[in-house]
């Protein structure tokens, strides 16, 4: 699936299932919960903290509910993420082309 199928697809889900898109706010609100959930299961499974009893463990669904609401935001805004993504890392590639190869943190 391409982003652009992925915007279509949840568009098409909201206007069939969700009635409507929550606005703007709602949602990024949402996505910071979701982003919450996700860093939550990365503390616990890569760091240092331990899952609690029937806590949920599944960084997957975690990160497919960041990009839902990711794309939602997008949907309701007019952004194009396909164009936007490649514009990200045409941006990322002439500011730090040599920067992380230089970095001697990181050697």
């Amino acid at each position: 699936m391409t982003i652009q199928e992925a915007q279509e697809s949840v568009d098409k889900w909201i206007k069939t299932y969700g009635v409507r898109y929550f606005n703007e706010l709602t949602n990024m609100a949402l996505l910071t919960e979701e982003v919450g959930e996700l860093a939550r299961i990365v503390a616990r499974k890569y760091g240092e903290q331990s899952f609690k009893e029937g806590e949920k463990e599944d960084i997957s669904e975690e990160m497919a509910d960041v990009l839902w609401v990711l794309i939602c935001l997008a949907n309701q805004t007019g952004v194009d993420l396909t164009e936007a993504f490649r514009q990200s890392i045409e941006k990322k590639t002439k500011r730090d082309k040599d920067r992380h190869k230089n970095n001697i943190k990181l050697k």
